[in-house]
């Protein structure tokens, strides 16, 4: 017990750093546990790894809006959240954000725990059919996604396709950690270059007592739960398609879209759990990163929704503490050059942990990201780049 105890302390400690410091994702510290378990399982058991990895994905995934919104350096599951986030933040609005994505993470957590049972007992019967449909689904949930853009289906369509091809070379050139350059060049670098050519200046922060209107994250609670745990196993569709198809059937404001992003990301993230319990098929790096380690049992998978549960509470005051930090300090700094410093510490990690190769996919990927951006379409086009090789595998 005591050993599970430290493993879940460690995991959170972990899950802040990878949370808060750009380029970081929980994904490299799961694939170097994975490439040093030999060393680790010398003085642990499998079930403690498991748990490490656990509380660290679900701090990181509760924290991680956080750079998101007040530096503009997102990963693939925060990355919508720069808009609409970054809007809230030249209002002086940032914490409100990061707050309606934590109330949103949080609902997700009961959510996921109350519907795993039926998730469990479902899934195996719907799933073969699921399986043999996966690529035309995939073809229909794109085709979705570009025409309901509402500014150019034409160049929603040419940056999908463009993502896509670029996605098919990323993987074909067998990097080490191929979404790191790939997502940070789409989603971060583009965003902080653009910032920087913009001469972004931060107001004054108000951090305040948040009222939250209840009647107002019903709209986005309900269409969440219904599209996200089919997220949670479709190869290709993650967080980002879920938010923008979870969005489509109401007009969601900045504050209900940022809740939806929070309880997308967790649903999804949870939901993966019982997802490798049931088909033994790794749905996110965490995942992937327990399959490497342990054949779950039932009574391993509650120990994990244990996990979970303890993880999200601790997570949501400690992310609520830092954004206040970052509310009453960003405005004191110069944005542009935090702009910078984190462009220059996504480069060196994408250097360090992809090599020149991936730096180049980086640099690629951050030109077709600004081209999602001048051509004001939705950045989730640029999901092309996992959609379009997903649909080539399953047909």
């Amino acid at each position: 017990m005591l050993d599970l105890i430290i493993s879940l302390t460690l995991g959170i400690l972990f899950g802040i750093f990878t949370g808060l410091f750009p380029g970081i994702h929980i994904n490299l510290v799961s694939a170097f546990i994975i490439s040093s378990s030999a060393f680790f399982l010398s003085f642990s058991s499998p079930l403690s790894l498991v748990i490490f990895i656990v509380a660290m994905s679900i701090t990181h995934t509760f924290l991680d809006f956080i750079p998101s919104i007040y530096l503009g350096a997102p990963e693939e599951t925060s990355s919508l959240a720069v808009m609409p986030g970054h809007e809230l933040l030249l209002e002086g609005k940032a914490h409100e954000a990061v707050y309606y994505t934590i109330i949103g993470c949080a609902y997700a957590t009961i959510f996921s725990i109350i519907l795993s049972p039926l998730f469990i007992s479902v899934l195996p019967k719907i799933y073969p059919f699921i399986q043999r449909m996966m690529g035309f689904i995939l073809i229909l949930a794109s085709i979705f996604l570009i025409s309901r853009e509402k500014n150019s289906k034409i160049w929603a369509f040419i940056i999908f396709i463009l993502a896509g091809f670029l996605g098919l070379a990323t993987f074909n050139l067998e990097l080490k950690q191929p979404l790191l350059p790939l997502l940070s060049g789409l989603f971060g670098a583009s965003t902080l270059i653009y910032s920087i050519s913009q001469k972004t200046k931060i107001p004054q922060q108000i951090v305040e007592k948040i009222t939250i209107d209840k009647k107002e994250l019903i709209a986005p609670a309900i269409s969440t739960s219904l599209f996200s745990p089919f997220c949670a196993f479709l190869p290709g569709l993650g967080s980002s398609q879920a938010a923008i198809l979870s969005s489509e059937f109401f007009q969601p404001s900045k504050k209900q879209f940022l809740f939806l992003l929070g309880s997308v990301n967790i649903i999804i993230m949870i939901l993966s759990f019982p997802t490798l319990y049931i088909l033994n098929k790794a749905r996110t790096g965490s995942a992937a990163a327990v399959q490497d380690i342990l054949n779950l049992s039932q009574k391993e998978l509650i120990i994990i929704f244990i996990a979970v549960l303890i993880s999200s509470i601790v997570a949501f005051f400690l992310s609520v503490y830092i954004s206040k930090f970052f509310s009453k300090n960003i405005s004191k700094i110069n944005y542009s050059k935090i702009s910078l410093i984190v462009l220059i510490i996504l480069s060196l990690s994408v250097i360090i942990f992809s090599g020149f190769l991936g730096f180049l996919v980086f640099i690629v990927s951050t030109i077709l990201g600004l081209l999602a951006i001048y051509a004001e379409v939705r950045k989730g086009h640029l999901m092309g780049c996992l959609l379009i090789p997903s649909i080539l595998y399953y047909l």
